[in-house]
C-alpha cells in the first residue's frame, strides 16, 4: 500500500466556515445586478473560482462586465473574511494530530491570494502549513487538476501519495483528476460519490489513520 506523504487541505468550507460568507457576498452582488440568487445557482457559486462565479452572474443577469464583477466579489468577500472566519468543527484537532504525527500538510484553495492571506493571517495564523496555494498560483484552478498537481510537486511527492480534504464537487473533482486520494466532508453542496472518494460527515471524526485509508480507493482506480 502507498505510504501517505502529505495532506492537502481545501480552505473555504473545509478548514474555515467561509462558504456562507461567500454565498452572502455573491447574493449581494447579484442583487446589485438585478438578479435574485437561488439554490439553483449554487453549483456555479459554491467552490468555484471568483472569475467563474462572476461570469455566471453576468450571464444570468444579462448585464455587467465579468472582470468588474469579479473584482467587486473579491473585495466584498475579503471585507467579510477580514471580520473573522471561524474554523470548522474538528479542524484544529486534526491539524494538531497531523503535526504530532510528522505528516506535512499544505493549503490548496480556489480563493484569490488576497483572501487566502487574510484567512491564513487570521483564523489560521497558528497553523504550520508547508505552504499555501491560491487561485492566482496556477494557470488553471479547481475543478482542473493543476492546483493539486502543483502542491504535490512542491512537496516532492507523487499525487497518488497525497490525500486532499475537500467539501465541494469542484474541489473533489480537481483532487481526483490530479490522482490524489480524496476525503470529502460536504458543507453547502452535496458531492457525488466516486470509487476514489471517501466521505466523512465532519472533521471531528477524521484521524491520520482515516486519511491513510483514503489512499486505498485511489490505488484501486
Amino acid at each position: 500500500m502507498t505510504e501517505l506523504a502529505a495532506v492537502l487541505f481545501d480552505m473555504d468550507g473545509t478548514l474555515v466556515d467561509t462558504e456562507v460568507l461567500w454565498w452572502r457576498t455573491t447574493e449581494e452582488i447579484a442583487a446589485g445586478l438585478g438578479y435574485e440568487l437561488t439554490a439553483a445557482d449554487a453549483p456555479e457559486v459554491v467552490g468555484r473560482a471568483v472569475e467563474d462565479t462572476a461570469a455566471h452572474l453576468v450571464r444570468v443577469a444579462r448585464t455587467g462586465d465579468t472582470a468588474e464583477v469579479a473584482l467587486t466579489l473579491t473585495e466584498s468577500f475579503f471585507q467579510r473574511v477580514e471580520e473573522g472566519a471561524p474554523m470548522r468543527p474538528g479542524a484544529q484537532r486534526l491539524l494538531t494530530a497531523l503535526e504530532a504525527a510528522g505528516l506535512p500538510f499544505a493549503l490548496v484553495s480556489a480563493s484569490p491570494r488576497v483572501v487566502v492571506d487574510s484567512v491564513v493571517g487570521g483564523s489560521l495564523a497558528h497553523v504550520p502549513f508547508a505552504f499555501t496555494l491560491s487561485a492566482d498560483d496556477t494557470a488553471l484552478t479547481k475543478p482542473h487538476p493543476d492546483p493539486y498537481r502543483e502542491a504535490a510537486q512542491r512537496l516532492g511527492a507523487a499525487p497518488e501519495a497525497c490525500v486532499a480534504v475537500e467539501d465541494s464537487p469542484d474541489g473533489a473533482a480537481s483532487a481526483e483528476a490530479a490522482g490524489c486520494g480524496v476525503l470529502v466532508v460536504p458543507s453547502l453542496l452535496p458531492v457525488p460519490a466516486s470509487p476514489v472518494r471517501t466521505f466523512a460527515p465532519s472533521l471531528t471524526e477524521v484521524t491520520p489513520a482515516t486519511l491513510r485509508a483514503c489512499l486505498a480507493p485511489a490505488a484501486k482506480a
